[in-house]
């Protein structure tokens, strides 16, 4: 029998965001209604026609995924990643689907895998079951969330099967920058090990300019045909609801043995999900969806930052580039706070729900007094939310527990 560990960030979040006041431990940029695509769209006539469903028969859909969303996934990418077509996409039941589907094709037993951390926790889990070898590759918060390059060339096995990137990071909002990208593709097309780069924050960039030399470009746009990238429209796209991620690679190969192990988990995703989903990604959208969103994050990125540096007393982050999450560490005299304390006391008096990084990313270890806060939630939500802690911090947090390092 399978064996895999609890999956500590979805147990924290089932047991405390829906009685959160102010949630903003959420990962998702603030939702939209089908409405409020229908407004951001360029030609409301034509979005209007292209999703409404009520006349469709309610059928199994296609079942690798809906053409015309596969075709318009295939174009977020086609500028760069020469080869790829509609048919090296699979439509999954969202993100985590997909990352499970590529692991469970591609890893086995006598593998090794490499993952990126901290990061989303099915990434190494999940290998791990399947009685794979993970060695986690460790970001380095005094300096900056940044990898080593020099340790990742250590770490690689003859039997090293995978890589595993998380690009913008769920944690940390850190980036893995071109030139570091570059380097593992190189290292990997040498080794013949292949890459999952998990991209479900891309493209929410709020941080730096795409004319940065650190900008990454998608993975499967470095020029290595064994990168599979995943992605979703619960995050940067702000449509959770749906349900709905997919699956890209150039290698053809690649997308059929994943395919034939998707036929086990999934019949078809649904065509109702689906059409609202192509439309996201459809020209008369995107643009406009992505860009209320990256407006979101870089408003609110700066109400968090004016509390941090008004608290810098007692917390201290690296600030994101990218994507919707972040890392704060509190502190009291240099010690970290106990984060789960912190985290069920300031829910339990002010409904401001975060996530104690020790827990959910560090097993317990790693990222004491590190809380991870998703601050792309509705602004008034971050703002009232904020407020509700600057209350704490003056009344309650001194008395929280401190814990050693």
């Amino acid at each position: 029998m399978v064996k895999i560990a609890p999956f500590a960030v979805e147990q924290w979040m089932d047991q405390y965001e829906n009685t959160a006041k102010f949630n903003i431990a959420e990962t998702c940029a603030a939702s939209i209604s089908i409405n409020d695509l229908l407004e951001l769209s360029e030609n409301k006539a034509q979005s209007r026609e292209a999703i409404d469903v009520a006349d469709r028969k309610l059928l199994y859909g296609q079942i690798r995924g809906d053409d015309q969303l596969r075709k318009n996934l295939a174009s977020l990418y086609s500028a760069r990643a020469a080869g790829l077509t509609s048919d090296g996409i699979l439509i999954t039941n969202g993100a985590i689907v997909a990352n499970f589907l590529v692991l469970y094709s591609l890893v086995g037993p006598e593998d090794h895998v490499i993952c990126q951390y901290p990061t989303y926790e099915q990434l190494y889990q999940v290998p791990a079951s399947l009685g794979a070898e993970v060695s986690l590759w460790k970001m380095d918060p005094s300096s900056k969330w940044k990898l080593d390059l020099e340790e990742l060339k250590n770490m690689i096995k003859d039997n090293t099967k995978l890589i595993v990137l998380n690009n913008p990071n769920n944690p940390t909002g850190a980036i893995v920058p071109k030139p570091q990208l570059e380097e593992i593709m190189e290292l990997a097309a040498e080794k013949r090990i292949t890459i999952l780069c998990d991209e479900v924050y891309r493209p929410i960039f709020h941080s730096i300019q795409p004319s940065s030399d650190d900008f990454p470009p998608s993975a499967i746009n470095m020029g290595y045909g064994n990168v599979i990238v995943t992605g979703s429209f619960s995050k940067a796209y702000s449509l959770a609801g749906l349900r709905t991620g997919w699956i890209a690679c150039k290698n053809q190969e690649i997308i059929e043995k994943i395919a034939e192990i998707r036929h086990y988990t999934t019949i078809s995703v649904s065509m109702l999900d689906q059409a609202v989903a192509a439309e996201a990604v459809n020209d008369r959208c995107v643009h406009a969806l992505l860009g209320r969103n990256i407006q979101l994050a870089k408003k609110n990125l700066e109400t968090l930052s004016d509390f941090i540096d008004e608290h810098n007393w007692a917390c201290s982050w690296v600030k994101p580039l990218a994507g919707t999450t972040c890392m704060v560490r509190f502190h009291k005299m240099g010690k970290p706070i106990d984060d789960v304390v912190f985290c069920e006391t300031l829910q339990k008096k002010t409904g401001v729900m975060f996530v104690p990084g020790s827990r959910c990313f560090g097993h317990g270890t790693d990222f004491k007094g590190h809380v991870r806060i998703g601050f792309v939630c509705e602004h008034d939500v971050l703002k009232a939310g904020l407020d509700a802690l600057r209350t704490f911090m003056e009344e309650d947090f001194a008395d929280l527990p401190t814990v050693a390092k």
